[in-house]
């Protein structure tokens, strides 16, 4: 049965609001982003969601995913959503990353796409547009959707009521429509203000840690400052990469305190030690998982601030928000990195499996080093990704050994092979039988 279009989809009211959003519609013009994503999802046919840093659902309009029940159906677990969470997450860091727009992989392999709505500096909150499917519904439930055979009939019947909902977009669309996105949360940005509020502590809380450590630090050592802390600065790396925020704002805390006491009042010297501990929190954040490149934007934009910062007061508040944004990088999103990087890899060897593609090419699309890349893809994936693309290339060979009266050398090469004994080789391998056998038997020998 094929996915209906997106002119099929069937009207979906949009949902507004939700306890957890109360502050984060606060921090911009909720209305505005509202009127934006109707706006999209009206002309396009296409779901859009509005939606916080933490992901809490602010509006939807169409069947998004806050209204797919996929995950739920084919994972049969409570945690389905929170995995959907962590994907959408992941892609608005990816869409500030990538300059504003970014399109991903939901854990089910439907596609999405983003665009960030702006504070100042940082990302206030989010529009996605999605789910939908890139590739036909058969391809999706047989291909994507791999454990299928295992699935009990109910199962089967929820997965086939949320696929009649999710529209197909033909791939060569989906950048357009995302640049289109980008274009319209462009406007909103332009008119969005306010900036990101501290997320752990407030300001009183801050200065009266630091206070006291630097109070505890005079009676302990009257005549000479202290030794640096080491085991402190340990102990807030660690806590970083696994996203204790609560600890890590204590044990920050204590260590202003013992460089605003060692220091003699030097703000020079304090800057400089304070821009030591940002790199340290920066690399642990990627430790926990964060995004390298996102990591190291972070850092030079952190950079281009503390040179305009004049007291200890601001000082302070910035430490804090950058430590609040490197905890963030990092929770969850190592696992959720590798699951979009697999869809993007499957997606272009899907579409270029007829070339001479190599691991390196497929590692360079997903932006990672061919040694990372085949690690990940072997963990995800159960073979290599040579295993990976000759399985491909043999099934899409067997189609045109049924289907046609080509010859073997131009099936071969069809299909990527360079050499028909080399083809036939594989073909065996993988299916137990030579090439010309299945043809005679037309695909009824099994291996």
């Amino acid at each position: 049965m094929p996915a209906r279009s997106s002119s099929d989809k069937p009207a979906v009211r949009p949902r507004t609001g939700s306890p957890q959003a109360s502050e984060s519609i606060a921090r911009f013009n909720l209305k505005l982003a509202v009127e934006c994503a109707d706006a999209f999802a009206g002309s396009t046919g296409l779901a859009c969601t509005v939606s916080d840093l933490e992901g809490n659902m602010l509006h939807e309009n169409g069947y998004g995913c806050a209204s797919c029940g996929l995950c739920a159906a084919a994972m049969g677990t409570p945690d389905a959503k929170a995995a959907c969470r962590d994907a959408h997450q992941y892609g608005m860091k990816q869409a500030e990353r990538f300059g504003g727009k970014y399109i991903y992989f939901c854990p089910m392999g439907l596609t999405c796409f983003v665009s960030p709505i702006m504070g100042e500096e940082t990302g206030l909150a989010k529009i996605t547009v999605g789910p939908f499917l890139m590739v036909d519904r058969d391809d999706y439930v047989h291909i994507d959707l791999r454990e299928a055979a295992r699935f009990s009939g109910a199962q089967r019947r929820l997965i086939s009521d949320a696929l009649d909902h999710i529209p197909f977009v033909d791939p060569e669309r989906v950048s357009h429509l995302s640049s289109l996105l980008f274009m319209a949360v462009g406007f909103l940005n332009n008119v969005a203000t306010g900036n990101r509020m501290l997320e752990t502590q407030g300001a009183d809380a801050i200065q009266g840690q630091i206070s006291d450590y630097i109070a505890q630090l005079k009676l302990e050592n009257p005549n000479a400052p202290p030794r640096y802390p080491l085991e402190k600065e340990h102990a807030l790396l660690q806590s970083i990469a696994e996203s204790d925020k609560a600890t890590a704002q204590k044990l920050l805390n204590e260590l202003l305190g013992h460089i605003f006491f060692s220091s003699g009042g030097n703000f020079e010297k304090i800057k400089s030690r304070v821009y030591e501990l940002l790199v340290l929190i920066s690399r642990a954040s990627i430790d926990g998982g964060a995004d390298t490149e996102y990591a190291f934007e972070q850092t030079r934009r952190y950079l281009r601030q503390i040179t305009a910062i004049d007291n200890i007061e601001d000082l302070c508040f910035w430490l804090t928000d950058a430590l609040n944004n490197f905890t963030d990088s990092a929770f969850r999103f190592s696992d959720v990195k590798h699951v979009d990087v697999i869809h993007k890899a499957v997606q272009y060897v899907r579409k270029n499996y007829s070339k001479k593609i190599s691991l390196e090419d497929v590692a360079t699309s997903v932006y990672l080093s061919p040694s990372y890349f085949s690690k990940v893809f072997k963990q995800e994936m159960g073979c290599n990704f040579n295993t990976y693309l000759n399985t491909v290339r043999i099934e899409k060979s067997k189609e045109l050994l049924l289907n046609g009266s080509l010859r073997l050398v131009d099936i071969a090469y069809a299909v990527g092979f360079e050499d028909q004994s080399y083809f036939t080789k594989v073909f065996k391998k993988l299916t137990g039988v030579a090439p010309c056998k299945f043809k005679e038997s037309k695909g009824r020998i099994k291996p």
